[in-house]
């Protein structure tokens, strides 16, 4: 990935979390309580989620520019979940008061970030590594995501054109493990429905 790709995501992230910010910035604490589209979840487990990866995003790139290298969520899932929970509980002026500053501290350090923290390893989740750089792809897409997930009006019809095209190479490159390559065959040939795909994430 060269530079201009690179500052072209961190811009295209901050846009993305800007439009979360205008999209939850009424939601009241009836809203928040209120089913997300994620099993399970509230609209405030989602926005909870969001921060505290923001967070993690954050952690990873304080630990490159340190030398080290640092785990995704101190203290591992049980904490990550731990967290998200006690987030959702909050009122709706605290999570989204949380988010947009959890945010914002990702925006900035993506935007100081030096070639050295880019080229470092860092851990990118289920249990892969690689380099801080793919830490901004990672986020943007964390963000669109989500962003459908809310409920809020936000749709998959909506995601810029940029992330699909970035996205969607990695995506069908992984079908045949998460569907089964016979069931892709028989699928794309018009000989079987379309295949059931374990949830994403």
């Amino acid at each position: 990935m060269d530079d201009e790709t690179l500052r072209a995501e961190i811009a295209a992230c901050r846009e993305s979390h800007r439009r979360v910010h205008e999209r939850v910035a009424d939601v009241d604490d009836a809203a928040l309580r209120g089913p997300s589209r994620l099993p399970g979840w509230t609209v405030g487990h989602v926005l909870a989620h969001l921060a505290r990866n923001a967070d993690s995003v954050v952690r990873r790139l304080e630990g490159a520019r340190a030398g080290e290298l640092v785990e995704q969520y101190a203290g591992g899932a049980a904490a990550r979940a731990a967290e998200i929970e006690a987030g959702a509980a909050r009122p709706a002026r605290d999570v989204v008061t949380d988010l947009v500053r959890a945010d914002d501290a990702a925006d900035r350090a993506f935007g100081t970030a030096d070639d050295g923290v880019w080229v470092s390893t860092v851990r990118l989740g289920g249990g892969a590594t690689g380099p801080a750089r793919d830490l901004v792809f990672r986020r943007w897409r964390e963000v669109e995501a989500h962003h459908v997930d809310l409920g809020l009006g936000y749709e998959w019809t909506d995601w810029p054109d940029e992330l699909v095209e970035r996205w969607l190479p990695s995506l069908l490159a992984a079908l045949p493990q998460r569907a089964g390559g016979h069931a892709l065959v028989a699928w794309t040939t018009g000989r079987g429905p379309a295949p059931t795909l374990p949830p994403w994430g």
